[in-house]
């Protein structure tokens, strides 16, 4: 069994503010790979939290800081699973098209059970479930929180 895969968001400018997610290939392989190549080449590093609804998710991935965009990366097949939306786990954001997640992703603030096999669970976050708590709230938000860098380990 190879080690444990993580994504680690820092969302403090160093100030001990890093969100901890286990990422689950054994869930969503494609969807890990992505994430993986994605902040592998830094694409997280500076990107918002632009949609964080109290009590629902926090939304992030976009560069644009929209909810409209992504990367240039082709789209990716859905690979919904059985993994219920609970608190702290993490799943891939997308259009009305099942196909359509490109770098989107948003992390459960709280138990999201109606989003169950209809979004691909892809990680749960194992520490700084805080943090997510602490970003600040809206559509977007006024001073959104951001992913200051993203690292897998």
């Amino acid at each position: 069994m190879a080690d444990t895969l993580t994504f680690t968001l820092d969302t403090g400018d160093g100030e001990g503010k890093d969100v901890v997610i286990k990422l689950r290939p054994d869930l969503a392989p494609g969807h890990v790979e992505r994430i993986t190549e994605l902040a592998s080449e830094g694409f997280y590093d500076g990107v918002v939290f632009h949609r964080v609804i109290d009590g629902f998710m926090a939304q992030g991935g976009d560069p644009t800081g929209t909810g409209m965009g992504g990367s240039e990366k082709p789209d990716l097949k859905a690979e919904f699973n059985s993994e219920p939306h609970v608190e702290g786990v993490c799943s891939m954001a997308r259009s009305q098209m099942p196909d359509s997640a490109n770098s989107q992703f948003f992390i459960c603030i709280d138990d999201a059970g109606f989003l169950d096999g209809q979004y691909t669970v892809w990680g749960k976050v194992e520490s700084g479930m805080e943090h997510v708590h602490a970003l600040p709230k809206g559509e977007p938000p006024a001073s959104p929180g951001k992913i200051v860098k993203a690292t897998v380990g």
